[in-house]
């Protein structure tokens, strides 16, 4: 047993240790430092202001409305993906031929940078638009989405979406393909339409799916930054800015370090409190074959 527990050390101590350094302990210095005024500046003083950075992160209207805004991004994009993921699993799983050949370009998109995307469709959504509009002298249609404080967003949630269903539909896959073939006979002997068979049969088997899917696409659309700032920069006017942007431009371009860091921790507790009760709800409805 002890020669067990050496072997265990051997691989997991090397593993650790630049967790610890990388992740574990800036992590606490983080919410030291969100007890501080700071401009970040190694030589500057830090002067200690106990809780209120964090009184100023509630009453910092720019924050809260990015916090909204990323709710709102959250809720409508979790929604999409994994609806638009569980219909090409259901679609990549069934007999057609080209299956394989789909689920290779519908994953395609996540392969992809988030900052290489957003500037793909930055071109296409901005300046192509533009092209396609002055080409058709049709602007109701054809616009530069980007320039609009509405559609801005909307770009940012079919991007997002663009992105990550694929990712989504391989974990819906895997899920479907556990489902034992003997259950789903059965049901279809006893006559159940391929509509009941889906309700009834394959999402509440697919829970354990559905919990690791709704678990990763909550916890990324809230980090979302990559995208946010290659697609839109945040514009226009703040109005797509989100809540990862927000931090990173009160803490590098305002140089608010302890303000920024208050944010960080905020947020942090607040995505840990929603997926933490995500995934204790969606847990709850697993069943076993």
């Amino acid at each position: 047993m002890k020669m067990k527990k050496g072997w265990y050390a051997l691989f997991v101590v090397p593993l650790m240790i630049p967790f610890l350094l990388t992740v574990v302990v800036p992590f606490f210095q983080g919410i030291g430092y969100s007890f501080v005024s700071w401009n970040g500046m190694a030589k500057t003083a830090k002067v200690f202001v106990g809780f209120q950075n964090y009184m100023a992160v509630f009453s910092d209207k720019r924050f809260l409305d990015s916090l909204v805004r990323t709710t709102l991004f959250t809720v409508v994009t979790v929604a999409i993906v994994n609806t638009l993921a569980l219909a090409f699993a259901l679609w990549t799983t069934s007999r057609i031929k080209a299956r394989n050949a789909g689920r290779a370009m519908l994953f395609m998109p996540y392969l992809i940078g988030g900052l290489i995307l957003g500037y793909v469709w930055n071109y296409i959504l901005g300046y192509g638009m533009s092209l396609v509009a002055n080409a058709t002298n049709n602007s109701t249609l054809f616009f530069n989405w980007l320039s609009n404080k509405q559609y801005a967003l909307y770009a940012m949630i079919v991007v997002a979406t663009w992105q990550m269903a694929g990712y989504m539909m391989i974990i819906y896959i895997a899920g479907l393909e556990a489902i034992s073939g003997d259950v789903l006979e059965a049901a279809q002997i006893d006559g159940a339409s391929g509509w009941r068979n889906l309700i009834s049969i394959k999402l509440p088997l697919l829970m354990p799916s559905i919990t690791i899917c709704l678990f990763l696409t909550l916890s990324n659309c809230f980090k979302i930054y990559d995208v946010n700032v290659s697609l839109t920069g945040g514009g226009p006017a703040n109005a797509t800015e989100m809540i990862s942007m927000n931090i990173y431009n009160e803490i590098f371009v305002k140089s608010n370090f302890g303000l920024g860091q208050a944010k960080a921790v905020v947020f942090f507790f607040l995505v840990a409190l929603i997926t933490f009760f995500q995934v204790r709800m969606t847990s709850n409805k697993e069943v076993e074959c």
